[in-house]
């Protein structure tokens, strides 16, 4: 498919926005990745099949959404701007393989998913709500076989931390607990119009393949951001604080019996704790009904 705007030329972007009437809007943290060789890269590292159903969030003008559909995928764009969304219907919405859902895709996606779940996602996400995304989608068991995200490079380094590194965080073990994350390319401010003032980096997440034989208690994730809630405390002090706001009674015996069985060190942090820790921790509270 050949596109109707130059992608590449700031110059025909800004005349664009200007013909149409329409304007960037910061709040929606909106940059046109202009890098034709990254754009092309960035899809084929998605690896997606002809046929295959993709969701895209923060589709734009569709500089992006012209490579997937031309990979011959279902593809489904999230756009929260009602002018992009009228340019998007009428750039795309001839071609079948093409379906727009219009705003928020924090409060859009869950009724989606529920019609459809799709193979792939991919996105050059918003950087205010990236974390909050990621996060909602995961913990929702809203699961994907390949993600590709570009993201502010910040949050991709949390990301991809490992325990004891000092971007780990509970955002870290929250990926890491359904995806194998690896950074792909790191993207200048000048790689987009207009330019933003910090780095972006793209990554792939890849569905971990043993989720089936290892699935998480119920209180794997509260239990997760519990222990990350005040950095400086002890998972002891932060674990005792979590039973007791579940109105857990005697939660100091609980706490330290819990650790204990799961052979964790009372003394510890929670970043030096890794992924096996959370689960062993969870399941032997769930297993003593300390939730309850």
């Amino acid at each position: 498919m050949n596109p109707l705007i130059d992608y590449n030329s700031p110059a025909a972007l800004r005349a664009f926005l200007e013909t149409h009437g329409l304007g960037m809007q910061k709040k929606f943290g909106q940059n046109f990745l202009i890098q034709s060789e990254a754009r092309k890269k960035l899809v084929a590292a998605l690896e997606v099949n002809p046929g295959a159903s993709l969701w895209e969030v923060g589709p734009g003008l569709g500089s992006m959404t012209v490579e997937l559909l031309d990979s011959g995928a279902q593809v489904t764009v999230f756009e929260i701007d009602r002018g992009f969304s009228n340019q998007l219907r009428e750039l795309f919405g001839s071609q079948q393989n093409f379906k727009i859902v219009e705003g928020d895709v924090l409060k859009t996606w869950p009724q989606e998913y529920g019609l459809h779940k799709p193979d792939y996602f991919f996105g050059n996400l918003p950087y205010n709500i990236a974390a909050v995304l990621l996060g909602d989608l995961i913990e929702g068991n809203a699961l994907f076989q390949r993600l590709v995200v570009t993201v502010q490079k910040e949050v991709a380094q949390r990301m991809i931390a490992s325990p004891g590194t000092e971007h780990y965080s509970s955002f870290s073990v929250l990926c890491s607990s359904v995806y194998r994350i690896k950074p792909l390319m790191t993207l200048k401010g000048a790689s987009f119009f207009p330019p933003p003032n910090v780095d972006s980096q793209a990554v792939t997440m890849e569905l971990r393949g043993d989720l089936a034989d290892h699935p998480f208690p119920p209180l794997f994730y509260p239990l997760v951001r519990g222990l990350f809630s005040s950095r400086r405390k002890t998972v002891r002090n932060n674990l005792i604080s979590l039973l007791a706001s579940r109105g857990v009674e005697r939660a100091a015996d609980r706490a330290l019996g819990a650790l204990n069985a799961a052979g964790i060190e009372p003394n510890q942090r929670a970043e030096t704790l890794d992924l096996e820790d959370f689960f062993k921790l969870a399941q032997v509270l769930e297993e003593t009904h300390a939730h309850s």
